[in-house]
């Protein structure tokens, strides 16, 4: 055998082998690398944990758990109460809130009636209310809209405003 042709002997398999890893390293390197969620599943993802967010703001109303109701909402937070009255800033609205805390005496009833998540920014939903103080025989029925935000660690009440219903 020939010098040259030895050497081109081995020279072919070490191309072909060179050119096997140059187009398999980079498909297994993205196998091994974390994957990026897609769209979808963050989305999924995220009205998931709006769910339980939502969940915990309304139940901890009704519970009288003033620290969970207060982690919920954000600290610029506005509610537009049924009679009109506005707070701004989640100190005002604990403030406007505190006997209800307090008194542990008003029953707080919901049902879901709409609902929209926007991915992991925004979410919408509207609950028809009604809020009890049975010692003194007060019943206020009420459409409540809350707007929640996510803030990148998770979702927070940013606004609720109440309408009353007949």
């Amino acid at each position: 055998m020939s010098r040259k042709t030895t050497f081109a002997g081995k020279l072919v398999p070490l191309v072909l082998k060179i050119a096997v890893l140059a187009i398999a390293a980079p498909a297994a390197l993205a196998q091994e690398a974390p994957a990026t969620p897609a769209p979808e599943t963050a989305a999924v993802g995220c009205a998931r944990q709006f769910e339980q967010a939502q969940r915990i703001d309304m139940e901890s109303f009704r519970d009288y758990d003033a620290e969970t109701f207060r982690a919920i909402h954000h600290e610029r937070a506005v509610t537009v109460f049924a009679s009109g009255a506005r707070r701004e800033g989640v100190d005002a609205i604990m403030a406007a809130l505190a006997s209800h805390f307090r008194n542990r005496e008003g029953r707080w009833s919901w049902v879901e009636r709409y609902r929209v998540v926007d991915g992991c920014r925004a979410a919408f939903i509207l609950y028809e209310t009604v809020y009890e103080l049975p010692s003194v025989g007060y019943r206020q029925r009420a459409l409540t809209g809350v707007t929640y935000t996510h803030d990148g660690n998770g979702w927070l009440a940013v606004a609720d405003q109440g309408t009353p219903l007949p």
